[in-house]
This record gives C-alpha cells, structure tokens and sequence, in this order.
C-alpha cells in the first residue's frame, strides 16, 4: 500500500555560512525520489531539513499533514541511513541495530527477533556479535541499513549509502530496497550520483542545482 506521507517543502530558506538554500516543492508519498544535482548544490542540506537536524531560516517542513517544522529528529516519522554509518564501536552489531527500536535497549523476545531478522536480510546472519571495527566498510554500513528497517518509519532518507560497496552488493542493496518498498508502500529518498541508481531505483528524480530545485519528474523505466 502507497503511503500518503508526502513531503511538503513550503518556501524553505536556510544560510549555512556563505551558502544559501531555497527549496518549495511536494515529493510524492509512497515513492523512491531519487535526490540529484552536483556537489555542494544541496542534496545532503535538504534530507537533514526533512529529518529535523537543521532548522530552517523561513518557511515549513510537512510530512503528510503534519508540520514538523519545530519537531526535534527523535519526534519526526523519519529513519535515516547516511554515508556515515554512525555505529557505536563498543556496541555489537545486534546491539546498534537494536538502537532502532529502543535506545535504551530494553528489547522484547519479538525485538530481538525482528533485530536477527534485519541483519539476515541485509546478509549478515550470524554477525550479532560482532564489533563494527572487525567489519568492512560495506558490512559496517549494511548493518546501519539494518537499523533503518527495525525502526519501521513511514519516510526513509538515505544519502549515498550503497556508495561504499562493491558492484555486485550495491545491486543486492538496491534489489532489497526496492523489495521493502513492495512491502511497506514508505516514502523513500535518496541522495545519489549513480545514473543508473537512479534508473533502477527510483520512481522519481528531484534535481537541485545552486541550493534550489531546479527540476521533478517521474522515471522514464523505458
């Protein structure tokens, strides 16, 4: 089922420095928005405005009907999955997953069941042991895929988290993503360089260039 939490960015202005961003524009509720533009153009600005960790000069942040513009990141219906995995590295893996659901982790026996669930899915079965600094780089950051899937949030945000895996498990992370998708209808955007990625991927493209959106538009699968 399609979720209807579409993301709504009404005259948004924020200045970072000497930078300056103007996003307005709805992303549509229960698709993969694929987030392009050059560097420096916005792409990561505009998903830490969606999950609460910057705060605009102006304008309102809605997702469906809600205005999250004052809402703190622990308040907003939002999993996030960054290039920066941002594991806790004297946490097993079964333990930073489990940061999803409670962060004092005080799990039920279905939570446990659910965290051994997420990390089998992203293909690390049997790794809930295990410390992020005996991992590589693309376990570390499957294993924060994995968190995002237990916390269950109707928007996921992701900025280029397949950028550090190899061809072949960047087209299994990809397959995954899109199989979730199937499953839970959430409303999905990703930050990537990737044209194929985003050929792939997504349902939509949202183009930034300069701190603005300069163009949306479905995905030509032809």
């Amino acid at each position: 089922m399609k979720s209807d939490t579409a993301i709504t960015l009404s005259n948004v202005r924020l200045a970072l420095g000497s930078a300056r961003f103007s996003f307005d524009g709805t992303l549509p509720g229960g698709q993969i928005t694929a987030v392009v533009g050059p560097s420096g153009s916005g792409k990561s600005t505009l998903l830490n405005l969606v999950a609460g960790f910057e705060k605009p000069d102006a304008g309102r942040i809605l997702i469906g009907a809600e205005d999250v513009t004052a809402w703190h990141p622990s308040q907003r219906p939002v999993s996030l999955v960054f290039q920066d995995n941002n594991l806790f590295a004297h946490l097993d893996l079964a333990s930073n997953v489990g940061l999803g659901i409670s962060p004092s982790l005080r799990l039920s026996a279905s939570e446990k069941v659910a965290v051994d669930e997420a990390l089998q899915r992203v293909g690390l079965e049997g790794f809930g042991k295990r410390l992020p600094a005996t991992l590589s780089g693309g376990e570390r950051q499957r294993a924060a895929f994995a968190r995002a899937l237990v916390r269950r949030k109707p928007v996921l945000l992701l900025d280029e988290p397949f950028a550090a895996l190899d061809p072949e498990l960047r087209v299994a992370m990809r397959a995954l993503l899109k199989e979730l998708h199937a499953e839970t209808g959430n409303t999905v955007l990703i930050v990537t360089h990737d044209p194929d990625e985003v050929q792939r991927t997504a349902d939509h493209v949202l183009t930034l260039r300069h701190g603005e959106i300069v163009a949306t538009g479905a995905v030509d699968w032809s």
